[in-house]
């Protein structure tokens, strides 16, 4: 199983089209010559409709290619949670940075607080 098959399918961000058919074809690791090709020869088959009926359901399913690639789980994680829903995701950073900013205010409080002082200072003759 290759690297761009465990990721996940993704739309090229670079594509002609919506970049569906370069993201089918990254996914399978095949020529995007050829799954263009499908393409067309199912549009010449069946008609208009239904292929770009198709086509347009991908593209609205599929998610953009991250612009940069996804170094662990949790980065995959978090693209696509944020992906399904930018609100939901933009709540969980919110979370964390509140979380953060809780922390450091409680090192700062021990820091500017009187007992440090004292700490120091003993210390420092010992």
């Amino acid at each position: 199983m290759s690297y761009q098959r465990q990721r996940g399918m993704y739309r090229a961000r670079g594509g002609v089209l919506l970049g569906v058919c370069q993201g089918i074809a990254t996914y399978f690791d095949m020529s995007v010559f050829w799954v263009r090709m499908i393409w067309v020869i199912a549009f010449i088959l069946t008609g208009l409709w239904p292929v770009a009926g198709v086509y347009v359901v991908c593209a609205l399913l599929l998610k953009p290619e991250p612009v940069r690639p996804l170094a662990s789980d949790d980065d995959k994680e978090f693209y696509d949670s944020y992906a399904a829903s930018p609100r939901n995701a933009a709540g969980r950073l919110k979370r964390k940075f509140d979380h953060l900013d809780r922390r450091i205010r409680r090192m700062e409080d021990q820091v500017t607080g009187r007992d440090f002082e004292w700490e120091r200072k003993f210390r420092q003759e010992n």
